[in-house]
């Protein structure tokens, strides 16, 4: 089986596998690629199937057709994110393959929702001090900013909580702890939000099986109703809209994890190169090292 180049695109046909991942990676400039990787070699030689320049689904559709039809009927699985071209190109290239939302995607959405209402608060607070500030210099007082017993001003106390939000609650330090309880004190609203991104991530976490799983999502989607974050509400239809690849994950709890450390490994690379100038080039040695 022939290895097929050009300059927007090369193709691996013999590093086809039954288990395939497909992402987008930045080249340079911001400039999007699209990466089709195997997970049988797990980030190293042999990874890279395919690299098609842009993530336009016709353009990457036609390259991908070249691989022969008997080669892509053997793809079983095939993990990606929820973008609708990469679920098009999946479809098309590989039709006998169970697509898998990578778990990844949908928690960090979920993180982002909790996050947005962090945000909101932290900008109401900024626009507290900054009133108090007018306020003092008009009146020529001075000026008490409201500070917790931690030493947070309540403007630090929502930045600073920023990557506590991001971890479970057991792998909080003993300054995000005490952190945590002023910030969820002050905010209850940021506490059921942060509940409901822990549930979600250990509906994840948990060994069970797909039925379990949407019995548990079931319970989640009525919680994410009760509560009522206007954010929550649109990460509820989003999974919805792809909820039976989401669950496709409770199969063999498959995940994108190998693309995105081949993506890492191609950034880091691009990093040592200072950047890429000669993207022919820079693919040609990506496919010496990985392919």
């Amino acid at each position: 089986m022939g290895t097929k180049t050009s300059q927007d695109w090369i193709l691996y046909p013999e590093n086809l596998s039954e288990s395939l991942s497909l992402d987008e990676v930045a080249l340079s400039d911001g400039e999007l690629y699209s990466v089709l990787t195997s997970k049988k070699a797990k980030g190293r030689k042999g990874s890279i199937v395919a690299i098609v320049k842009g993530t336009q689904s016709d353009f990457v559709i036609e390259h991908l057709l070249k691989i022969g039809r008997r080669l892509r009927m053997k793809v079983k699985e095939i993990t990606l994110d929820m973008v609708g071209s990469m679920k098009r190109i999946a479809k098309r290239c590989f039709p006998c393959a169970s697509q898998v939302i990578d778990r990844f995607h949908v928690q960090k959405l979920a993180i982002e929702a909790l996050q947005e209402i962090r945000i909101k608060y932290r900008w109401e607070a900024i626009e507290m001090e900054n009133n108090a500030i007018e306020k003092a210099s008009k009146e020529k007082t001075s000026l008490k900013i409201e500070t917790f017993e931690n030493g947070d001003s309540r403007k630090q106390l929502l930045a600073r909580s920023r990557y506590l939000l991001y971890k479970s609650r057991e792998k909080w330090t003993l300054s995000q702890r005490q952190r945590a309880s002023i910030l969820f004190t002050q905010y209850p609203d940021l506490e059921k939000a942060y509940r409901l991104t822990d549930d979600l991530r250990k509906i994840y976490n948990q060994h069970i099986t797909k039925s379990v799983a949407m019995t548990k999502l079931a319970h989640w989607f009525r919680n994410v109703e009760e509560e009522d974050f206007k954010s929550f509400s649109t990460l509820r239809k989003t999974i919805l809209q792809h909820y039976r690849d989401i669950l496709n994950y409770f199969d063999k709890r498959s995940t994108n994890a190998a693309a995105e450390s081949f993506n890492a490994k191609i950034k880091n690379f691009r990093m040592q190169l200072r950047g890429v100038k000669d993207r022919t080039f820079f693919l040609f040695r990506l496919a010496n090292l990985f392919a």
